[in-house]
């Protein structure tokens, strides 16, 4: 009696079931996932390194280090905490990609790109709440209503999917199936293989 009322409280039956989440769940890929992330934090060094060119390029201050290194320290340590936090937000960003880039319906060369610019569309209107509430808003220019650094943030989306995608694309690539091993025509036991000989017996007659 007791065992069965343990049985009507539980979540899920104590035996397996065939439609048990865990059963019909595909899992996370551990090996998938930690790549993806290393891609990610590569992708996420390139925009960083490349910010003081594209500031050239837009004519705009927008630096994304700054925003975040400045949300966490006002001295001097900003840049490495930035660009710390920022290669971290690209690894977690990047472990996430890798196991959806396979579902998605495009072209391997267009996921990653397609991902990152849409998180960039999808993300952009917070950065009116970041010129409410930053630590160091008075000192950041303002990204609400900033085509310049819109523009400038698109860019910088577009190389990291881009880098992304294509160093996923690269380590996570199933590998080729090996072609198959030519019949031997010799036995294990150093002799000619009967079927061989009996073939080749056939063949000369013919002739």
């Amino acid at each position: 009696m007791k065992q069965f009322v343990i049985h009507r409280t539980l979540a899920y039956p104590i035996s397996r079931r065939p439609l048990q989440l865990a059963a019909v769940s595909p899992g996370i890929d551990r090996t998938r996932t930690l790549r993806g992330a290393v891609c990610g934090a590569v992708a996420a060094a390139v925009w960083a390194l490349q910010q003081p060119l594209d500031k050239v390029v837009f004519s705009s201050r927008y630096d994304d280090l700054e925003l975040l290194g400045k949300a966490v320290t006002r001295g001097d340590g900003w840049y490495p905490v930035g660009i710390a936090l920022h290669m971290q937000n690209g690894a977690a960003f990047g472990a996430v990609y890798a196991n959806i880039a396979p579902l998605l319906p495009l072209p391997p060369a267009l996921r990653g790109p397609t991902v990152a610019l849409a998180e960039h569309l999808i993300l952009w209107p917070l950065g009116a709440l970041s010129d409410r509430i930053h630590p160091a808003r008075r000192v950041l220019p303002a990204l609400a209503g900033n085509r310049r650094a819109f523009a400038q943030a698109a860019w910088r989306h577009l190389l990291f999917g881009i880098v992304l995608g294509e160093l996923e694309r690269r380590l996570n690539a199933e590998p080729e199936p090996a072609p198959p091993e030519p019949e031997a025509d010799f036995s294990s036991n150093g002799h000619g293989s009967l079927e061989h000989a009996v073939t080749v017996s056939g063949s000369g007659e013919a002739a």
